[in-house]
């Protein structure tokens, strides 16, 4: 399993903080690093770190406000020896926004979903293990996957999210139902061959040019145990 993302829900209106629940679904074997500032040279960027290959599922850059995050995506599940990793897509797409592409080697690389969300634009890029293929989103509450089954939650969770309000009402989302053994729910728990991959991650973000808040929680569908990032 490569580090990433498996739902992803963005508030997004021109101009403003872009908002941001971000839901990590991975093997629970897999140690990871809470939200940080893991990468010297880019000390600007706040991400979790995964300990395995030292990339990221989610990352921000304070400077500008802008989110990346990285899918998985189902076309081709395993990447060519040597590929580049997709866990440095968010750092990739956090620094060179819309111009990532030109930063990696696509060739070989497993399919994945990166999503760009800032003040200024929502855009995705879908990456299918041959060809990259590029939507800019309008002003909306977006709900995103992993694909595959997982679609469903789309079908289930959008018109609930851009009802709601942010965060209390996206949180309390989260916490409705516990984890389930069940693709199209937002937390999730299988076991399977002696492995659990299930909801591992949360994390709430707001980011405007400058200015980050963000929540994060191992256990998200625990209200209570969601905690803020203090930022200095």
């Amino acid at each position: 399993m490569i580090t990433d993302v498996c739902t992803v829900v963005v508030r997004w209106t021109r101009g403003s903080p872009a908002r941001i629940l971000a839901l990590r679904d991975e093997l629970t074997s897999r140690d990871f690093d809470d939200p940080g500032a893991w990468w010297p040279e880019l000390p600007d960027v706040i991400g979790g770190r995964d300990r395995t290959a030292g990339g990221t599922w989610c990352a921000t850059r304070i400077a500008t406000g802008v989110t990346a995050l990285v899918l998985n995506r189902p076309q081709k599940r395993e990447a060519d020896l040597g590929a580049a990793s997709r866990g440095v897509l968010p750092l990739l797409g956090a620094v060179h926004e819309e111009n990532w592409p030109g930063h990696v080697r696509l060739d070989g690389m497993a399919s994945f979903l990166l999503v760009l969300a800032g003040p200024e634009r929502l855009v995705t890029w879908d990456f299918d293990g041959a060809e990259l293929a590029t939507t800019e989103h309008p002003e909306g509450t977006w709900v995103v996957t992993s694909g595959g089954p997982e679609d469903r939650k789309a079908d289930r969770f959008s018109a609930a999210f851009s009802e709601t309000d942010y965060p209390d009402g996206w949180r309390r989302l989260v916490s409705k139902e516990p984890p389930r053994d069940d693709p199209g729910a937002l937390v999730v728990r299988h076991e399977e061959d002696g492995l659990v991959y299930a909801t591992v991650f949360g994390e709430l973000i707001e980011a405007a040019r400058g200015r980050l808040q963000l929540e994060y929680s191992r256990r998200p569908w625990a209200a209570e145990s969601w905690q803020a990032l203090p930022l200095d």
